[in-house]
């Protein structure tokens, strides 16, 4: 990021707990995606996409029946595993590599992979039954009272609305976004890597107001899991995938992802963005637009570049890398121009 980014001065400021609570509401009662009706079973995606790697342990992929390195993974959860294997994680490209694979199928094929390694998980039919989730007075009660309930570390504790209205001034989905990647002292997830997205936003709006269990009960009992990488944007899917230059560096020389526009770039904080681009009619990928991202940190200043088409293994896509050095969250926002368009498109994600 460039050393001329300053900090906005804050402002003091006052808001209506209730005016707060108001909003909660709202985005709790908010409707939500259904599953598609064609979604595969794990073993289908997991035969089709995943055993080119996790059948003889390739590129260092937990190999399927390998017990033990299953079971070092399986203790991090479904809705972790999941998470990993949608930004993608070490030598695994987001969504492995195939950006038509959804969620629910991605988790689908986690599952059969840990059963296939001793295991025994129920493989989700439905995002309902993939977030069978816990109510935010378990949450709390079972992982942030550690720190809320006390103040520990400058913590807002539970129900201090004075405390808790100015970091909900942003909206929710922020709040619910800084909890996930981990803000101040607080560790992503606030340390327990299986909770949910839903879960995480149970407890949050729990610890504002101890009595808004009738919030969230007035809710869908069960969310489905939303893509937080994925968007659809004039008729056009939109997947984004983000991998530290770090991380590409373990690639074994001559990798096609080592020598990505022109080589990777020495220092720490680089990361590498990739950008999909899929007809939503057809799925069918696009590879003659113009892409260009920025990339800045929440309340900081960024820097914006255009994008080089890429062709990986197959895959069309494309990419190139940004300075990512303060801890984020941060803002990734995609603009496209599809070819023999005069009109960008934007979508916007948080990382």
């Amino acid at each position: 990021m460039s050393s001329h980014c300053r900090v906005g001065r804050r402002r003091s400021f006052s808001i209506a707990p209730e005016s707060v609570a108001a909003v909660l509401a709202l985005a709790l009662l908010a409707p939500w995606q259904q599953a598609r009706s064609d979604e595969r079973s794990g073993q289908e995606v997991v035969e089709k996409v995943c055993a080119a790697c996790h059948a003889s342990g390739a590129q260092g992929a937990p190999k399927i029946g390998d017990h033990e390195a299953w079971a070092k993974r399986a203790a991090l959860g479904l809705s972790s595993l999941t998470q990993h294997a949608l930004e993608g994680i070490r030598k695994m490209p987001a969504h492995g590599g195939n950006p038509n694979i959804s969620d629910l199928e991605i988790s689908r094929a986690i599952t059969y992979m840990v059963n296939s390694s001793g295991g025994h998980w129920i493989e989700p039919k439905s995002r309902a039954e993939l977030l069978a989730e816990r109510s935010g007075e378990q949450v709390v009660q079972l992982q942030c009272a550690k720190c809320h309930q006390a103040g520990v570390g400058g913590a807002p504790k539970i129900g201090d609305h004075a405390a808790w209205a100015p970091r909900l001034t942003k909206g929710l989905d922020i709040l619910v976004r800084t909890a996930i990647n981990g803000h101040g002292g607080m560790p992503s997830r606030g340390g327990m890597a299986d909770l949910t997205d839903a879960e995480i936003r149970n407890a949050i709006v729990y610890m504002f107001n101890p009595d808004s269990a009738r919030l969230r009960t007035a809710a869908p009992a069960h969310a489905p899991m939303h893509d937080p990488n994925r968007a659809t944007v004039d008729g056009m899917e939109i997947l984004l995938g983000v991998q530290s230059a770090e991380a590409l560096r373990t690639l074994p020389k001559g990798s096609p992802e080592r020598g990505m526009h022109g080589g990777l770039p020495a220092g720490a904080g680089i990361y590498h963005v990739n950008v999909s681009l899929l007809d939503a009619a057809t799925q069918a990928p696009i590879g003659d637009a113009l892409v260009e991202v920025r990339v800045e940190a929440l309340g900081m200043g960024g820097e914006t570049k255009k994008l080089e088409p890429m062709k990986i293994g197959g895959a069309v896509s494309y990419g190139n890398f940004f300075d990512m050095e303060i801890k984020g969250p941060y803002w990734v926002i995609v603009r496209v121009q599809k070819s023999g368009s005069s009109r960008w498109v934007e979508a916007r994600f948080r990382h």
